[in-house]
């Protein structure tokens, strides 16, 4: 389990899981994430990366997680001495109120509301119309749809009643009532 839930930190950069989960799987990433390091420092033609590399598949089974660890996350941490994740404490689980905790690496902090905020800095960026009136055509737009569709479909004529005549209310009947 813990080799799992390493490899899936390793290849998302952060993972919801329990508080003694997150515990156990601190030392153990960062275990792998020195061994990188180290391998990363000495690339030398002695072998010391294939010696890194070796030591790392063997808790680590995926090679796409491996070679992203040897190629972004090591060197990523190399002027860093150690703690290279961080744990999170989110709250409990609704179901057995566990304790819920996010492990994430250092650096790549994880923004899930990182979508509207940039949808939320496009908005902010298109032209915005001033005055009332400006927003009221706007507005009238956005209900009518775009000019395109407006010229393309027939125009219908509103009518309104003549004068003087009175426009009975209907209520709906009940089905089955007398």
């Amino acid at each position: 389990m813990i080799r799992n839930q390493a490899t899936a930190l390793l290849r998302h950069e952060h993972i919801v899981t329990t508080v003694p989960r997150a515990k156990e799987l601190r030392p153990f990433v960062e275990r792998l994430i020195t061994i990188a390091k180290r391998g990363v420092k000495a690339a030398d033609p002695k072998g010391k990366t294939l010696n890194a590399r070796r030591l790392v598949m063997q808790d680590v089974q995926d090679r796409e997680v491996v070679s992203k660890l040897f190629d972004s996350i090591a060197p990523r941490f190399e002027a860093r001495p150690g703690g290279y994740t961080r744990i999170l404490r989110l709250g409990y689980r609704r179901g057995d109120s566990a304790e819920i905790a996010q492990v994430e690496l250092v650096g790549s902090e994880f923004n899930p509301r990182a979508e509207a905020e940039t949808e939320a800095a496009q908005a902010e960026t298109a032209p915005k119309s001033k005055g009332v009136g400006g927003r009221l055509k706007a507005a009238a737009e956005r209900l009518r749809g775009s000019k395109k569709d407006a010229g393309d479909a027939p125009k219908a004529k509103a009518t309104k009643p003549a004068k003087g005549t009175v426009r009975k209310a209907t209520t709906p009947r009940k089905a089955g009532g007398s």
